[in-house]
């Protein structure tokens, strides 16, 4: 299959090569075509070289010749003829105009041209990236069914420390390749009629006006099942703490920060949902009594921390029949004994239980493993990309409707639909 690799003007356009180098390696044709200014930071000479395909690095050919009709519409032949377009790395300039439908080079023409799938990875200064325009034109391309490899957080060019850096090239390839999977393969719509109320990212609980108590959780499990849910038909509510990520496209996005909010959100769109999956990590205990002004700094505080509410039981108990509570679990030791205990005191019908203690995979991380739990049976999922997890969890989440059901799909359709109008 044929492959397009877009490299625009930034520090790490030196990793595209190691990009096409990768891709390669999975049996893929690899073009690269860069913006003028990514042919500042590395030659084309250096991708002609890897790919054996000409590079393409404007509209009107070389500087130092006539302008020709063939390189004027050579942007067309390529986006016809390619299997999928992945921009690595997308400078925000480049996302700006990638969002605002600008075609005045070679990659943003060919950009609005191509009806193959996109895939951006962005690479840039922390502050840029949280930038509310960035953000802004973020959420813009994730509503075009643009896919984006989040950038991950370390040392940057500038010297700042942060998010912005480009995506590990790995994570890159297996976005790339889930995508040119689901090209080939007819997407499933076996969740058409449900409706999924999904939580995801961590909470912050004030202890002053500038600090809080959080956790390490990232969101993207729980975005990965908001996005696929939505891909397999149904209608998705995503309540999500504070996180990095782009919302995913074609789902109902609701902010919150406590714990508190959390709550209200989610029990506020329970009579809706037909399907409830709280991937979020909640924080377990809030300050008591959050300083009205900075506390200024001593030798030592104490804080006087209370539990906070426990959503995953509320929801238990205030579902409507027929409705399936899916809970997570990240344990550090013990992990089979505390997860079916969990599973059992919240009263859930199944609970995906993450051993984060293992290297590589859960915080931060673009891949991971869990055992799905149900009163009656434990399910081993291997170590992959979180994507990939979330369509195996909404696999056994599926087949927990099948037993339990006597009604066929259009009685299922009719049920949620008679919820959504309550």
């Amino acid at each position: 299959m044929k492959v397009t690799v877009g490299v625009s003007g930034g520090v790490a356009a030196y990793k595209a090569a190691e990009l096409v180098r990768a891709l390669q390696a999975k049996a893929l044709d690899v073009h690269v075509v860069m913006t003028e200014s990514a042919t500042r930071f590395v030659q084309p000479l250096t991708f002609a070289a890897l790919t054996g395909h000409k590079v393409i690095t404007g509209l009107w050919g070389t500087e130092d010749a006539e302008p020709n009709v063939d390189s004027a519409i050579e942007h067309i032949a390529e986006a016809q003829t390619t299997d999928i377009l992945i921009v690595a790395p997308a400078t925000a300039d480049l996302l700006a105009r990638f969002a605002h439908g600008l075609a005045n080079d070679f990659l943003t023409t060919l950009y609005l041209a191509t009806p193959a799938p996109v895939v951006v990875a962005p690479a840039m200064n922390s502050e840029m990236w949280a930038h509310p325009a960035t953000q802004a034109n973020l959420r813009i391309l994730a509503d075009r069914q643009v896919q984006i490899v989040p950038p991950g957080i370390g040392d940057l060019a500038c010297g700042m420390v942060g998010p912005g850096r480009l995506a590990e090239i790995d994570a890159i390839v297996q976005v790339v390749l889930e995508q040119l999977d689901r090209r080939v393969t007819p997407p499933r719509r076996d969740l058409a009629g449900e409706t999924v109320l999904a939580t995801a990212g961590g909470t912050r609980e004030a202890i002053d006006p500038v600090r809080y108590i959080g956790n390490r959780s990232s969101g993207k499990m729980g975005y990965a099942l908001a996005e696929a849910a939505a891909a397999r038909g149904a209608r998705v509510i995503l309540v999500s703490g504070i996180t990095q990520l782009a919302p995913p496209r074609g789902v109902e996005f609701v902010q919150v920060t406590s714990s508190e909010e959390m709550r209200a959100a989610v029990l506020g769109r329970l009579p809706e949902a037909t399907i409830v999956i709280k991937a979020a990590a909640v924080s377990d205990y809030r300050p008591k009594a959050p300083a009205a002004q900075k506390i200024k700094r001593r030798d030592a505080i104490q804080l006087d921390l209370e539990p906070t509410a426990d959503i995953l039981a509320e929801v238990t108990a205030a579902r409507a029949p027929g409705t399936l509570v899916v809970g997570f679990a990240a344990e550090t030791e013990d992990h089979m004994h505390h997860g079916r205990d969990k599973l059992l005191r919240k009263g859930a019908d199944a609970l995906v239980l993450n051993d984060v203690a293992r290297p590589g995979i859960g915080f931060d991380s673009d891949r991971n493993a869990a055992t799905f739990l149900t009163p009656q049976t434990s399910i081993e999922l291997p170590e992959m990309s979180k994507r990939d997890l979330a369509d195996r969890i909404l696999d056994e989440v599926r087949a927990l409707r099948r037993p339990a059901s006597i009604l066929d799909e259009t009685a299922a359709v009719s049920i949620a639909s008679s919820r959504q109008q309550r």
